[in-house]
């Protein structure tokens, strides 16, 4: 099985060829490959693509091997050493700007009318009107609104209608990041609630805030108690006190039980995302070794143990009718990931395609996830990670699993969550830029940038992205995490690697089905509504 795309170029060497529809700027922000020989072949590629770059010499002919953010493998022969080398050098320098407003979607220009301005869609004062229609218990802070008390929040913040901002700088500086704690989601069904924040900063000493405990008490209904998921064992959350972090002690919340689940930290997931994409790229043909180093990655595992906390907190809010906190250590991270997908499980809203891009923006966007770090580098990154990992990755195989097992309960498809993956390591639009909302406020992202929403929502875009068995669904969906449940997302990790023309052609024939069942059901209620009126005009007059 060959597992990487060979594009030979002719003559002399890779082809950088300018677009009437593009400016020099923009231009210079992808790389065009094409084939001078009978011009069929052509690839777009935006440097922010490429992850690495290897170069081979055989003789004459230098090979070019540009591993990219999606997970693509394209090789470019090129005659002669010296332009190979040129080009390569010019290709990597490209794809590493360090400067954030030098990034192409500053400089990309769309070829369609905006007509749904993204940038608008999801505001914090729009989703608290959707709150404020369910209670009233709820207020919107502004305590937030130069980003000084949280960096890492947005400038709006749901907040017990009782705690006023002063309670809330309090809490903040007692809480990593500043990140006290927010709502994150409201299950109608019962009035539970869910909230995230950052651990607490006891240290060694047990320091405590009678604000803190104040604040997350009022989220509590009279007799009720409620659950605080630390997303770290015992063990490491012990460890966080003698760096000034650590956990809530339950004698100073009597009201909450503390629960740990581990779930690993960033440096560990890149690493598993590295070891799962080489075992994906194994070109030997004994199916041991592979399942042996899909097993060793332990990528399946990190998506049983985020399903299973997720599982864990929905269960709380809906079955046993409790409030629920989620941290780990900042709350950027494993925090954002058991918070978004425990909605996904428990509000049938999030599982179509609005809700679901609200539930982007509110749990990552705006909730401080570290975006341009994470995805600054992909599986073939060199030398030792430092920010970089695949937690929103992560996320959404455990999404795509959640689709795979409950395919009608989703108005969105696959295809839907693979674009998603590929705009947050490389794209033209704005959307995934910055490590938080003040980052995204200074870069003037709204004014100077398109959002990824803008694009997807238009019909033409839209209709790729829908499910065709979707049945709107209200009720809760309960993933199965049994190792027998959980498949490798080959969607992703090895599509590039084997072709999806018998795939591809059962999804048309699936599409062609449904539409021809549509039709038969239509011609079924019209023959019942003629055979209704026949049998309404034959019936006999009754007698007064």
């Amino acid at each position: 099985m060959k597992l990487q795309r060979s594009l030979l170029l002719y003559e002399s060497s890779a082809v950088f060829v300018p677009s009437p529809d593009l400016s020099n700027t923009e231009w210079s922000h992808h790389l065009i490959l094409s084939s001078r020989q009978d011009n069929t072949e052509e690839l777009w590629l935006l440097h922010a693509n490429i992850d690495a770059i290897e170069k081979r010499f055989v003789g004459s002919l230098g090979s070019i091997i540009v591993k990219c953010k999606d997970l693509r493998i394209i090789q470019l022969d090129i005659p002669g050493m010296e332009e190979c080398i040129n080009i390569a050098s010019s290709v990597e320098a490209l794809s590493t700007l360090d400067s954030v407003s030098l990034m192409y979607p500053f400089f990309y220009r769309p070829m369609f009318e905006v007509i749904d301005d993204g940038w608008r869609l999801f505001s914090p004062d729009e989703a608290f009107k959707d709150l404020e229609s369910m209670t009233d218990e709820w207020r919107l802070s502004e305590v937030n609104k130069d980003f000084i008390v949280c960096p890492s929040y947005p400038s709006l913040v749901a907040v017990p209608k009782d705690i006023d901002d002063d309670t809330l700088c309090k809490a903040a500086a007692f809480r990593y990041g500043g990140r006290f704690p927010v709502l994150s989601y409201y299950h109608k069904k019962n009035g539970m609630v869910m909230m995230r924040a950052g651990q607490p900063l006891t240290g060694t000493n047990g320091r405590r805030c009678k604000e803190d405990e104040k604040l997350i008490n009022a989220t509590l209904r009279a007799g009720k108690r409620g659950y605080i998921i630390d997303t770290r064992t015992l063990a490491v959350a012990q460890q966080a006190k003698t760096r000034g972090g650590g956990y809530e002690q339950e004698a100073n919340y009597p009201q909450w039980r503390r629960i740990n689940k581990a779930i690993e930290r960033y440096n560990i997931l890149q690493e598993s995302l590295i070891k799962l994409v080489e075992a994906c790229n194994d070109h030997s043909n004994s199916m041991d070794r592979w399942l042996s180093k899909l097993e060793a990655s332990n990528w399946q595992s990190h998506v049983k143990e985020i399903l299973t906390t997720a599982c864990l907190a929905a269960q709380c809010i809906d079955r046993e009718g409790a409030s629920v906190l989620v941290h780990g250590t900042e709350g950027t991270d494993s925090t954002l990931q058991v918070t978004s997908l425990a909605q996904v499980i428990l509000d049938p809203g999030c599982r179509t395609v609005r809700g679901f891009q609200a539930l982007v923006e509110r749990e990552w966007l705006q909730a401080g996830h570290p975006f341009q770090h994470r995805c600054a580098q992909s599986a073939y990154s060199n030398g030792k990670p430092r920010s970089e990992a695949p937690v929103f990755l992560l996320f959404l195989d455990c999404v795509w699993q959640i689709l795979r097992q409950f395919p009608c309960s989703f108005e969105f498809n696959e295809l839907f969550l693979v674009t998603l993956f590929e705009h947050a390591y490389a794209s033209q639009f704005g959307t995934f830029l910055g490590n938080s909302a003040a980052e995204r406020v200074k870069l003037e992202l709204c004014q100077k940038t398109v959002s990824l929403w803008s694009w997807m929502n238009r019909p033409q875009e839209l209709e790729r992205f829908l499910n065709p068995l979707y049945e709107a669904n209200s009720l809760v969906i309960w993933p199965s995490v049994a190792p027998q449940s959980l498949l490798l997302w080959e969607g992703v990790f090895l599509r590039w690697n084997r072709s999806t023309k018998c795939l591809d052609e059962a999804y048309e024939e699936m599409v062609h089905i449904i539409e021809y069942n549509k039709e038969l059901q239509n011609k079924v209620n019209s023959l019942r509504r003629q055979l209704a009126q026949l049998e309404t005009e034959d019936a006999p007059l009754q007698s007064p």
